[in-house]
């Protein structure tokens, strides 16, 4: 089975990695997939994002790092997944990614959604959160691979003496 993980991934985190660790397991092949969306700027570029990821998942034989645009399951059928992979940290998660799940299941019906539940050391973090802590001068060393951390220090670098 071919799994897409989609997402901005902007930075990726421990834990997305922690699901895409897990989702290797379950499935032959894992497409992390990284969102090209317009209405969003980036701490990233998309290059720079894929590039993070295939960095921290190298180690990983089954995972493949690509982006695309648009509906996730219009990229899903023009790559041959039959499922997608979605990480659940909290209840209102659920909420907004059953819908979405319903929604691509609407749109392809060949599609299944896998849904892993965060690891509890992870259930708190989120890009957006790992940004706002750099932002603020606060440590990611924890949050994000080392070499992700040394990235986002560079684009906070007023705020971290280091």
């Amino acid at each position: 089975m071919i799994a897409i993980y989609p997402g901005s991934f902007d930075p990726i985190t421990l834990g997305h990695l922690d699901i895409i660790t897990r989702g290797t397991r379950l499935c032959d092949r894992v497409i992390v997939a990284v969102l090209r969306n317009p209405n969003k700027v980036p701490l990233f570029t998309v290059q720079q994002r894929m590039d993070q990821i295939s960095h921290a998942t190298r180690h990983l034989d089954n995972v493949e790092v690509d982006s695309f645009e648009g509906l996730t399951v219009t990229y899903a059928q023009m790559r041959g997944a039959t499922a997608l992979l979605r990480g659940l940290r909290a209840v209102s998660d659920f909420e907004m990614e059953l819908q979405m799940a319903h929604t691509n299941k609407t749109l392809f019906d060949q599609i299944e959604t896998i849904f892993l539940a965060t690891s509890n050391e992870y259930s708190f973090l989120s890009s957006s959160v790992v940004k706002e802590v750099a932002k603020f001068g606060g440590p990611i060393d924890h949050l994000v691979p080392q070499h992700v951390a040394l990235d986002i220090y560079k684009c906070y670098a007023k705020n971290h003496p280091a």
